[in-house]
């Protein structure tokens, strides 16, 4: 689910039990990361499935990518392996006006 950055950032803090996922590459987690956020690379498709599977279906998941398109993907994925609550960060990083680790 598409969701705006202020409404993203704002579930995300509430949800105490919740999760952000970076799902750039290391180098782009690197540069700079939303903070409490888990990096897998949604590139490296084994292990990004693998890293999937292992998580907790009834969690809520906050995850982004750069610009919206991967995060996109992955919400889309953990859709279809069990995970209803993906929401994806619209715009990504490139539109982030809070917060950087």
């Amino acid at each position: 689910m598409n969701i705006s950055q202020t409404e993203w950032w704002e579930k995300a803090q509430a949800d105490a039990d919740g999760v952000i996922v970076d799902v750039r590459t290391p180098d782009e987690f690197a540069s700079g990361f939303i903070p409490g956020a888990v990096n897998v690379n949604f590139y490296e498709q084994e292990a990004f499935l693998n890293f999937v599977e292992s998580l907790d279906k009834t969690k809520n998941y906050y995850v982004y990518c750069r610009s919206g398109a991967r995060s996109g993907n992955s919400c889309a994925i953990m859709n279809e392996m069990g995970i209803e609550n993906a929401y994806n960060l619209s715009g990504g990083i490139l539109e982030w006006q809070g917060p950087l680790a």
